[in-house]
């Protein structure tokens, strides 16, 4: 039990310092990282594609990574904004860690972005322990997923620096409860924003990127009291896998496990046109890392408007 507990400590002690270090390269050169965590089907991919094109409209330098196990389904959608985006996948790792996310970040991120919206892998489990480097961090659930959400997972909510609701364009045919889903935020992350939104018809669109640009000015960013020194609730646990990589569970089962998932390196260019260009290279180098994952980058396709 000890050895897991120390194991956990050293992996997310590492994590930190990665996430320190992105952090300050990245602020030094004018970009923010904001964070998006929330479950599968949350519509976040919804949301951040009118977010991505609002900022366009305004102007705003912006970039997108998303990370998911399989499929290049989100960044495809995310690239119809225009602005240039990275599909990461993660061969099977539930979250990205900040040093992951810096070497796919290496030698792509435009130096003139401004913000860097990061969609985490969909669960509000693993990737609620990651520090990114970020300067905001974003939890979304949709009014189709229960008011109880918050306490199911309130490592999650209780780190949130912003809280988005989605899809409230069908909150009354789901019979969504805001005032108790609000009161149940509040006993978990007291004083965070919660921000309503419908990517469908419009609602609250435009604030995640006010809120992203305001905490890349260094204003009005909640601190949530866990991140203060707050322990983390007694019920979540943590376990530790052979191959470096630590994930939490809301069960708190501790696991060990062995092995290697493996890393491959793929780079994907999509634009305009029927024709797509593809390299890969398959297999463990003497360098690679097994939480490494592939990248593929999709080049923004010529907009008509």
């Amino acid at each position: 039990m000890c050895r897991v507990v120390d194991l956990r400590q050293a992996v997310l002690a590492k994590n930190d310092g990665a996430a320190r270090a992105l952090r300050d390269g990245l602020a030094a050169r004018g970009t923010t990282v904001v964070n998006l965590l929330s479950s599968p089907g949350s519509g976040k991919t919804a949301l951040l594609e009118r977010e991505l094109l609002l900022a366009r409209e305004r102007s705003v330098p912006v970039a997108a990574l998303t990370a998911d196990l399989a499929t290049e389904n989100d960044a495809r959608r995310l690239a119809r904004s225009g602005v240039p985006v990275k599909q990461v996948l993660t061969d099977g790792l539930c979250h990205l860690e900040a040093g992951m996310l810096a070497r796919h970040l290496d030698g792509w991120l435009p130096e003139d972005t401004r913000l860097l919206f990061v969609e985490n892998v969909g669960n509000l489990v693993c990737p609620a322990s990651y520090d990114l480097g970020e300067s905001l961090r974003v939890v979304l659930a949709s009014v189709t997923e229960g008011e109880d959400k918050p306490l199911k997972y309130p490592t999650a909510f209780g780190l949130a620096q912003l809280v988005v609701v989605t899809k409230t364009d069908i909150a009354q045919a789901v019979a969504f409860d805001e005032a108790a889903f609000r009161a149940h935020v509040e006993r978990v992350n007291p004083g965070v924003e919660i921000v309503m939104t419908s990517a469908r018809e419009g609602q609250g669109l435009g604030l995640l990127l006010d809120r992203a640009l305001a905490a890349g000015a260094g204003s009005g960013t909640h601190t949530p009291v866990m991140a203060r020194g707050q322990q983390t609730p007694r019920h979540e646990a943590g376990h530790a896998h052979g191959d470096g990589h630590l994930h939490g569970h809301g069960n708190g089962h501790l696991h060990g496990h062995e092995g290697d998932p493996g890393s491959g390196h793929h780079h994907h260019q999509h634009g305009a046109g029927p024709a797509h260009t593809h390299g890969h290279t398959h297999g463990r180098t003497p360098d690679s890392d097994p939480g490494s994952g592939a990248d593929h980058e999709h080049q923004p396709a010529a907009q008509t408007r």
